[in-house]
């Protein structure tokens, strides 16, 4: 459907601004579907992310402040996501030798298979973005990186 019909609104300032009102738009509607697939592995987004980013470390260990830099969404704490997932047994932590002000965290096994089940899955993620056909992915994914490119 078109943002125009999503909205209700026909008239925009130009195509710049009709673009971020759909970027805007579209972010919260894949948002929304994301969080619904995820609740039925009880965690959230934030959660799902932080897992990607240890199993990426996997075997390895990173700080709680390298995950934040490496997060989606800047703006969420880290330590209090750390803190729910190694309460479910998710991931382990433990204090930096060098540092004891940081802590260190590993994806536990747990953690691995929660991972393993919702890869298992994944077409349920792919099909939200499944009218693009992979070259549409592709320039979609093109011109998103040329927005970020943009100097503000």
């Amino acid at each position: 459907m078109k943002i125009e019909d999503e909205i209700h609104q026909k008239h925009f300032r130009n195509e710049h601004q009709k673009a971020a009102v759909n970027l805007i738009y579209t972010h919260s509607w894949l948002t929304t579907r994301i969080k619904q697939f995820l609740s039925r592995f009880d965690i959230t987004m934030q959660q799902f992310n932080v897992l990607r980013i240890l199993r990426g470390q996997h075997p390895g260990s990173i700080s709680t402040s390298v995950i934040r830099d490496r997060m989606l969404d800047h703006n969420s704490d880290a330590s209090r996501i750390v803190d729910r997932l190694h309460r479910q047994g998710l991931v382990d932590k433990e204090p930096c030798p060098s540092d004891r002000r940081l802590v260190d965290v590993r994806i536990s096994d747990k953690g691995m298979k929660l991972l393993t089940s919702i890869d298992q899955q994944h077409e349920q993620i792919d099909n939200f973005l499944g009218k693009l056909s992979e070259q549409d992915a592709q320039e979609l994914n093109r011109l998103l990186d040329k927005i970020r490119d943009l100097e503000v």
